[in-house]
């Protein structure tokens, strides 16, 4: 009965109903678009099918354009300011020691005492879920020059949207985050990974495809998920992990591990494939935290769940 519940759409939809103040963002949008949704409706790609590819977006410069005529840019490192110029071919980015050792001391600093007295607790195995709700030094990290450079990969405004607090390495398995945090027109998120201590081949690096984001963005209809029209779709999550396997060996991608120093960041577009190295020695920990950006220009949802994402 739980799991039935769980699948039911009119569950979200009756939930989503008390959150319009976070989800009224995609109405506009809906309303360019033809779209005869309210802000609690369930979406998916499914809704866009008949909508040309870009639909809604307006214009924007060149990204090389967009970063040379940024003041923040011009003052970052020359290897810094290569990476990015290579965002849209590569699919990452890497800005060497972006943050101080006093700012990530900080951080887990305060990580550690929002944990000690419970203010927030482990999900999903290993996951401290929007830490940056509750502490300023973590949302001061994700919001300023960071969410600014995010914005100009994007090409629209970004909106930091969750953060996710790690102690260990993450391990989990290839995934696009297109899947889970998705956008109209597809491309709208991107999200930047940040070191909070020095990363080894022990404990448990990201790992990564290089212009693997130039794939197709799969979806729930690529693995058989969409369900129907009052039911989200049956499949385990395993089942897409195990399709993204399936289609990173045939194409023969080739995997990099990034070994990271304290205070690198690494940003990743919507639909880099990635995922977590095995936490090879239990005894070291793998501190780290992971920004996720939604682009207000988009509409942002949930493939899977077919729900329309909460901001603010």
């Amino acid at each position: 009965m739980f799991s039935f519940l769980r699948r039911l759409k009119l569950s979200y939809a009756a939930y989503n109903l008390f959150q319009r103040r976070r989800l009224t963002h995609n109405l506009p949008i809906y309303q360019r678009l033809g779209l005869t949704k309210s802000y609690f409706s369930p979406i998916s790609s499914r809704d866009f099918a008949a909508l040309p590819a870009d639909a809604g977006l307006p214009p924007v410069a060149p990204l090389a354009e967009r970063l040379a005529t940024n003041r923040a840019f011009r003052w970052l490192p020359v290897a810094t300011q290569a990476s990015l110029r290579a965002f849209e071919d590569q699919g990452f980015a890497i800005l060497p020691r972006f943050f101080t050792s006093e700012v990530v001391d900080g951080i887990n600093e305060e990580l550690h005492q929002l944990i000690t007295s419970r203010q927030i607790g482990v999900r999903y195995a290993n996951k401290f879920m929007f830490a940056f709700q509750k502490s300023a030094r973590i949302r001061a990290a994700g919001e300023g020059q960071l969410r600014e450079l995010v914005s100009l990969l994007l090409g629209h405004e970004a909106t930091l949207f969750q953060s996710i607090n790690f102690l260990t390495g993450s391990q989990q398995r290839t995934h696009s985050d297109s899947i889970h945090m998705s956008t109209f027109p597809l491309g709208g998120m991107a999200a930047a990974w940040v070191a909070l201590e020095d990363i080894t081949l022990d404990n448990g690096p990201l790992h990564y495809y290089p212009g693997s984001h130039k794939l197709p963005y799969y979806l729930n209809a690529d693995y058989h998920n969409e369900g129907s029209e009052w039911l989200i779709g049956d499949k385990d999550y395993a089942e897409y992990e195990r399709f993204i396997a399936g289609r990173v060996a045939e194409l023969g991608l080739q995997r990099q591990v990034f070994l990271a120093r304290k205070g690198d960041v690494f940003i990743w577009h919507a639909n880099l494939m990635h995922g977590g190295e095995p936490h090879l020695n239990p005894a070291q920990t793998r501190k780290s935290m992971v920004f996720h950006y939604f682009s207000r220009a988009h509409i942002c949802y949930h493939e899977i769940t077919q729900r329309p994402a909460l901001l603010g």
